[in-house]
């Protein structure tokens, strides 16, 4: 059988004035290059801060997010002549029953095409037990950049958007996702 001779040509760069580069002065570069790469991606997935908020609430209070920093929110954006908005009612008074006395803080915040009298008196017809608030100037409807009702967004206790729903929320998901935050927090 014929002998294959295999000949690697490695030039020699001392003869053109350049000194061999040895592997490990490339390593701690490419350490660099993979922290910021990771530390770039940490940053561009981690949820928006909430944009900030306060709420002209129609027992006369104005909390502000500021107010709520660590604990968690929900805030409910929610029209009177909305059914499924109507339809949540019901999960949403549980949320709040259930989770207030730990912490939770839940506002539900009126569209601004609703009258506050029609909303007073609705959230009186209701015996809604969480904070009602009145947004006639659209400002935290546009903050929280809200086209449709009902949206919902769960905040952390850092007031960063966590969870953003458009629609009907499913309680069940929603309140696993509050029980970990309050755990967290």
């Amino acid at each position: 059988m014929p002998r294959v001779r295999i000949i690697v040509y490695k030039p020699d760069t001392t003869k053109l004035g350049v000194p061999p580069r040895p592997m490990r002065s490339i390593l701690p570069a490419f350490i660099l290059l993979a922290a910021l790469v990771i530390t770039g991606a940490w940053l561009t997935l981690r949820p928006p801060l909430a944009p900030p908020a306060a709420f002209a609430v129609i027992d006369g209070s104005k909390p502000s997010l500021a107010d709520w920093r660590g604990k968690p929110a929900l805030i409910a954006f929610w029209a009177t002549d909305c059914p499924t908005c109507i339809k949540e009612i019901p999960a949403l008074k549980q949320l709040h029953q259930r989770y207030a006395p730990r912490g939770l803080h839940l506002v539900a915040s009126a569209m601004p095409y609703d009258m506050p009298s029609h909303v007073v008196s609705f959230a009186q017809s209701y015996e809604l037990p969480y904070a009602v608030a009145l947004d006639p100037a659209g400002e935290n409807a546009a903050a929280f950049q809200v086209q449709a009702t009902p949206t919902t967004l769960l905040l952390d206790d850092e007031g960063r958007i966590v969870e953003r729903i458009l629609g009907d929320f499913d309680p069940a998901r929603l309140a696993n996702r509050i029980e970990a935050l309050l755990e967290e927090s």
